[in-house]
């Protein structure tokens, strides 16, 4: 049975990685509650192919 509610399952993507060329993507994967939070999430997260803390944003 589906489970009911507002939590969703939402995707953060690293926007530094994309501008600086390297190859591959830095992802997670997170839940919201969307009641609470409509906004997009924007998180500092590690980034283990830059090496360094960068922002991560969801997509979609």
């Amino acid at each position: 049975m589906a489970k009911k509610g507002n939590r969703v399952q939402v995707i953060l993507e690293c926007t530094e990685h994309k501008d600086s060329g390297m190859p591959g993507t830095s992802r997670y994967i997170t839940t919201k509650n969307r009641k609470n939070r409509p906004e997009r999430l924007k998180f500092k997260k590690y980034n283990p192919i830059l090496k360094k803390v960068t922002l991560h944003q969801e997509i979609k």
